[in-house]
């Protein structure tokens, strides 16, 4: 029962560590179970738990061997997989007061929620390589020492500092849509979207745009969507407008604000031209009373714990 007690007293930690590494919340509650698996398997023996003083540092490194062993994996896939990619999105409800902290039931989600992890830092990460990423991840947000980092990736300690290093030029690239404005500036700039959205004019639209905007979306190969990122202001408020006025001529458009990967975002759900249901959720990246970035996740495999709209949602949504 210690066993179980210190494991589950580091879950949400390392949930949080492994979703940040993955961009899968399944994967990474996968990666989760297996450091469990490991601990229970390595340390049962209470001689062999006396000789880790550092239980926490011990399941991150575990936790990062196993993640590093996913993400060279996941590359192979990435690199076949239909159109663009974004990460599984974690959604939770959006109050208009104080932020619930407890986010949601779900221990994984409360972990992410905590984190604060941001759809555009995870769309970022994945220019990384698969070494990058888990250097970075384990030393700049899990203060693990790279002389530890370096064993998880089998390298050097110079190199997993080298690793992170420029990892982190990567993340703080010029073209990495910038994200800074608290809830409250991002729902004015939300709601200032959904009213352009609204009035169909898109000189009203690309004012609430910052003029470098990016617009990525995944739909899996299962809707149509570009396969490139689409940029600049005008070009993202025509392809925009165009899509809304499309999901009003085939059904009823609704939507509901919620929290997409702690950052004020849309749930929608539309129908497609061929009398399908579709659902997205759109995470927003906000600077300077802008919005610098939409992501635009639609593919229904990682929509499956995203939750389903009432008969109170409508469009506009109801803040």
């Amino acid at each position: 029962m210690d066993l179980v007690a210190e494991f589950e007293a580091d879950r949400g930690r390392l949930t949080a560590l492994a979703y940040r590494m993955l961009g899968s919340r399944s994967e990474a509650e996968d990666a989760v179970q297996e450091t469990w698996l490991r601990y229970a398997g390595a340390l049962a023996d209470p001689a062999a738990r006396a000789r880790v003083d550092n239980l926490g540092a011990w399941l991150a490194t575990t936790c990062g061997r196993i993640c590093l062993d996913v993400l060279r994996s996941a590359r192979v896939r990435r690199e076949t997989y239909p159109g663009q990619w974004l990460p599984e999105p974690v959604v939770g409800p959006y109050a208009s007061g104080p932020v619930d902290e407890g986010f949601a039931p779900d221990p994984a989600e409360r972990a992410v929620r905590a984190e604060q992890v941001g759809t555009a830092l995870l769309v970022v990460l994945e220019r990384l390589s698969p070494e990058q990423r888990v250097a970075l991840v384990l030393h700049d947000v899990f203060a693990v020492p790279f002389g530890e980092i370096a064993e998880v990736l089998g390298t050097t300690t110079v190199a997993a500092r080298q690793l992170a290093s420029r990892a982190r030029r990567a993340v703080d690239a010029s073209d990495a849509p910038r994200h800074t404005a608290d809830l409250a500036e991002q729902r004015r700039v939300v709601d200032a979207f959904v009213s352009a959205t609204r009035s169909g004019e898109l000189a009203e639209l690309v004012r609430v745009l910052a003029p470098d905007v990016v617009l990525i979306g995944d739909s899996g190969g299962h809707f149509p969507a570009a396969r490139r990122p689409v940029t600049g202001a005008e070009r993202v408020g025509k392809l925009l407008l165009g899509l809304f006025a499309q999901a009003g001529r085939y059904g009823q458009l609704r939507a509901r604000p919620v929290l997409v990967d702690g950052s004020l975002g849309l749930l929608l759900e539309a129908v497609y031209t061929n009398g399908r249901p579709l659902r997205q959720v759109v995470a927003f990246t906000v600077h300077e009373g802008r919005i610098t970035g939409i992501f635009n996740q639609l593919n229904p495999d990682k929509m499956a714990r995203v939750p389903v709209l009432g008969e109170d949602d409508t469009w506009p949504p109801r803040w």
